[in-house]
């Protein structure tokens, strides 16, 4: 397993706090405003160049790489970055939060699960390969973090179970997240079910029903205008009988 301890140095320049105005004039030149706290000193206010910082989150180890931070050139502490944050729409670097690191104290971090070879339900069986959980939490020293975890698949079938405690341990670090945890297994196709010739048929048959009930109605509407227009000329053939009996 690759360590996420790399030969990276970070350059970084103190600034003095200030506002969001102060923070966008670091940004127009350039760098971004970054934060360094850790080993029981004082936070430290500073500018750093963004291309650096998205090296070392593109790199293998990514934010779980431990760096050289080097301060005005001269000053170098061992780093790491634990935030980080992008602009929503056009996905700038804006800003980043640091931590000092004391390479003879364990840490807590989260490590990516890398699945390897062809499961055998998939392969064998026409079944789907479903990564449950990505990342484990465990703790070990900084120079002992590795850049992923590696687990083996080739055997999963359906009904058998990827967990935690099935995962490569070691003696440099210890896994921290529950070992009852799923990571991967073998699911089956989800198939759409045709519906039966009946149903179509029945379908078809209201579909086709519709036109005949509009046109009943329409008919039934005809009938009741042709029985109103009969009535309103009733009246006057009977007026016109009186007028012929006086």
């Amino acid at each position: 397993m690759a360590t996420a301890t790399e030969n990276n140095t970070l350059e970084a320049q103190p600034r003095v706090p200030g506002t969001k105005n102060d923070a966008r004039r670091v940004r127009r030149e350039g760098k971004i405003p970054a934060v360094l706290y850790g080993a029981g000193k004082d936070a430290a206010s500073l500018s750093v160049d963004p291309r650096q910082v998205l090296r070392i989150l593109h790199s293998a180890s990514g934010h779980n790489t431990i760096f050289d931070l080097s301060l005005n050139g001269d000053e170098r502490t061992k780093a790491m970055i634990v935030d980080w944050q992008f602009e929503p729409i056009k996905g700038k670097l804006l800003h980043i939060d640091l931590k000092r690191i004391a390479m003879d104290q364990k840490l807590t971090v989260m490590v990516p699960i890398v699945l390897r070879g062809e499961a055998a339900g998939v392969k064998q069986q026409g079944g789907i390969l479903e990564q449950v959980l990505r990342e484990v939490e465990i703790q070990c020293l900084p120079g002992d973090i590795p850049a992923s975890i590696e687990a083996d698949v080739s055997e999963l079938v359906f009904g058998k179970v990827l967990r935690v405690a099935d995962l490569p341990h070691s003696e440099k670090f210890k896994i921290l997240t529950d070992e009852n945890q799923t990571v991967a297994h073998v699911i089956t196709v989800k198939e759409e079910v045709a519906p039966a010739p009946e149903a179509v048929a029945a379908e078809a048959g209201a579909v086709a029903a519709e036109p005949e009930v509009i046109k009943k109605g329409k008919q039934e509407t005809e009938e009741e205008g042709a029985e109103e227009a009969v009535a309103e000329k009733a009246p006057k053939a009977e007026k016109g009988d009186k007028k012929e009996k006086k």
